[in-house]
């Protein structure tokens, strides 16, 4: 189940410990990113490596909640060597379709590629929810 089909709010995901397409830890949930057009999660950052120093991005489409545990649709070592990402901001459309390249996946249509070229917001956990310019506010700020 993606973001469209299951999860509605960014709360809900934030710590949650993550595990891999085979069943193999890799971290917990750092950050949430919601989708500008819907509000709903789309995208997270697992906290991984040596005191959760790391953060990798991952997408939600294929991922489901088991109590407690985040399972994603992707192995470990391909979270692990997701591009590198700053995840203190908003994700931008090339920052977004390199993530979507690495995870084999396309993106979904519709997407906002309008003014400042953004697309996604972070919200959750962390030192707080940032937007990029020409975005307004952050999900976190807006209530998402």
């Amino acid at each position: 189940m993606g973001a469209a089909d299951g999860f509605t709010d960014s709360g809900e995901l934030d710590g949650l410990t993550v595990f891999d397409s085979d069943g193999e830890k890799v971290g917990t949930v750092g950050r949430v990113y919601v989708d500008d057009d819907t509000g709903k999660p789309d995208w997270i950052t697992v906290k991984t490596g040596m005191f959760g120093m790391k953060e990798s991005f991952v997408p939600l489409a294929g991922a489901r909640r088991v109590g407690s545990d985040l399972h994603v649709a992707h192995p470990k070592d391909r979270v692990k060597e997701a591009p590198r990402v700053d995840a203190d901001a908003h994700l931008s459309v090339a920052e977004e379709e390199e993530l979507y390249r690495h995870y084999g996946l396309t993106r979904k249509s519709g997407g906002n590629a309008g003014a400042g070229g953004d697309a996604r917001t972070t919200s959750g956990t962390g030192t707080g929810a940032m937007g990029a310019a020409g975005t307004g506010a952050a999900a976190g700020a807006a209530g998402a």
